[in-house]
């Protein structure tokens, strides 16, 4: 096992890192908050936000819809000489509203929803929820909004 071969001060890196991912998590609870997560961390190493690839700038990201982030570092050969490519994926367990999700029953108000991340129907009711998402005004102006996270 890899753990019992690490010495203490690789130990110590292994739970940094952890502490790190967890606070991370922690602030990127939805695609989108993932995505402004991901632009803040990018832009501290060095990344620039690109429309078109110039040769100025090496480090390189472009969002899209601020739910799915591409990022690069380009090289100095041809494409053609190859490339490397890493792909990942960002999701979490989540209940979406549907597109009208509102409807009464039994003199209550609910919410249609579909759920994603691995979590079964009857698991939900045991867990603590918290309400994220975006809400587009009139106007065309946007909010963000989170309930549920504080206690208060």
């Amino acid at each position: 096992m890899v753990w019992d071969r690490l010495d203490n001060k690789e130990k110590e890196g292994v739970f940094l890192f952890a502490e790190g991912y967890k606070e991370f998590l922690n602030r990127a609870k939805t695609e989108r908050q993932a995505v402004k997560e991901i632009i803040k961390f990018a832009e501290e190493k060095g990344f620039k936000r690109i429309e078109k690839p110039s040769g100025k700038t090496k480090k390189v990201y472009r969002a899209f819809h601020n739910k799915t982030i591409a990022m690069g570092i380009l090289g100095k050969k041809p494409i053609e000489k190859g490339i490397r490519i890493i792909a990942s994926h960002i999701d979490s367990p989540r209940l979406d509203l549907k597109q009208n999700p509102l409807y009464e029953d039994v003199d209550l108000a609910l919410l249609k929803t579909h759920y994603y991340g691995g979590i079964k129907k009857y698991q939900w009711v045991s867990r603590p929820l918290a309400l994220h998402g975006k809400i587009i005004k009139k106007d065309g102006s946007e909010m963000d909004l989170s309930l549920g996270e504080k206690e208060t």
